[in-house]
């Protein structure tokens, strides 16, 4: 059940989203981290505590994470390659995806250290919806 708070959370974080695909193209990628930050904040329902030491880990966990990613995407991005790059990209791609394993459990233990399980849990949901969302708006 949805309630008032979360769809009024969730149509703010929507607007800003719009908006911000549009700038994230002309170089505002500012405003979809807040639309990002806006929509956690909301589903989290972070207490005056939680909040500073969650947002310090999860700006750590997701600047290795984006930097892990960023690896990856450039390894996946290779053209006329020779069998034995190639075999070399995926080998290293691989490794880089345990490492982003790796990251995950090591993260989901400082992050219980400031949240609940049901909070960690909400976090992932939460960011696989704002990824689905931002992929949606990209497709308009």
């Amino acid at each position: 059940m949805i309630t008032m708070r979360r769809l009024i959370g969730f149509c703010l974080v929507w607007l800003l989203l719009s908006g911000g695909v549009a700038m994230a193209q002309g170089g505002g990628r500012q405003q979809i981290e807040s639309a990002k930050i806006g929509l956690i904040t909301n589903r989290l329902n972070l207490t005056s505590d939680q909040a500073p030491g969650f947002w310090s880990v999860y700006n750590e966990y997701d600047d290795k994470r984006s930097d892990i990613r960023r690896k990856i995407r450039q390894l996946n991005g290779g053209q006329n390659l020779t069998d034995e790059k190639a075999l070399s990209n995926i080998k290293e791609i691989n490794e880089l995806k345990q490492q982003l394993a790796n990251l995950d459990e090591e993260y989901s233990k400082k992050f219980l250290k400031v949240i609940s399980p049901k909070q960690l849990n909400e976090l992932y949901n939460t960011e696989r919806t704002f990824s689905k969302m931002l992929l949606e708006q990209l497709k308009n």
